[in-house]
């Protein structure tokens, strides 16, 4: 079963300085139907404005990672990391027992665009962490590159969790497939472009919900980058 989410169908929070869609239920957007798929918990593509962003704020027992789009995301945690991430970077934070941290447009002339994901931990209390990882373009160039997984497998992102976070680019004839075992999903988040899953076309903003498919087939790309998640 293939279940499609169209973009426009999201969540939106417009609060001048922040322009948020959200996947699922997050803030004010309250949807009973949408509370997160397995343990994939948020997706909030968010667009900050020059020079802004979330001050110091905490978080608890969650895997949060950050995918940059466009432009430059500043980092600062009670953990001592503080770091920039730019397109092609992919920063990983489990807040275990609790981590204070602010994320900043570190340009002051242009927004910057990325995704903000949240991941259900398969246990609760453990100490804090923190990784970041580069993964070129070239990488993800018509395949499907793993960026986070349990065990850190192929130099990707470990997180706590028995879910594996992978990134595409797609243009043309490019194609790749992923099997998926039994008992498990797949959601694909299409960030930009165009792109065929599983034969269905979705666009930027849109997302497809697999169950009990066998194969995950991305093709017909038009300057697509798409983000698969394989979960329990």
């Amino acid at each position: 079963m293939i279940q499609i989410r169209a973009a426009g169908e999201r969540g939106h929070a417009q609060h001048g300085w922040l322009d948020s869609w959200h996947s699922f239920s997050f803030a004010e957007y309250r949807d009973p139907a949408h509370m997160g798929f397995g343990p994939l918990r948020v997706i909030n593509e968010d667009r900050i404005v020059a020079g802004a962003g979330f001050g110091t704020h905490g978080h608890r027992d969650m895997e949060i990672i950050s995918y940059v789009l466009d432009g430059a995301l500043a980092h600062q945690d009670s953990l001592g990391n503080g770091s920039v991430i730019r397109p092609g970077d992919v920063q990983r934070m489990s807040a275990g027992t609790g981590v204070m941290h602010s994320e900043f447009n570190h340009l002051q002339d242009a927004p910057t665009h990325f995704l903000q994901i949240w991941i259900e931990p398969d246990r609760r209390g453990i100490a804090p962490g923190y990784d970041e990882r580069h993964f070129p373009m070239a990488q993800r160039r018509g395949v499907l590159r793993l960026l986070a997984s349990p065990d850190g497998a192929e130099g990707s992102l470990t997180i706590g969790q028995s879910a594996r976070l992978y990134a595409g680019l797609f243009d043309g004839d490019e194609q790749a497939q992923l099997p998926i075992e039994v008992g498990r999903r797949v959601y694909v988040q299409v960030a930009r472009g165009q792109v065929s899953i599983n034969g269905l076309t979705l666009g930027a903003g849109d997302a497809a919900k697999l169950v009990a498919e066998p194969m995950l087939i991305v093709d017909r790309g038009d300057q697509a980058e798409v983000l698969v998640f394989d979960l329990p």
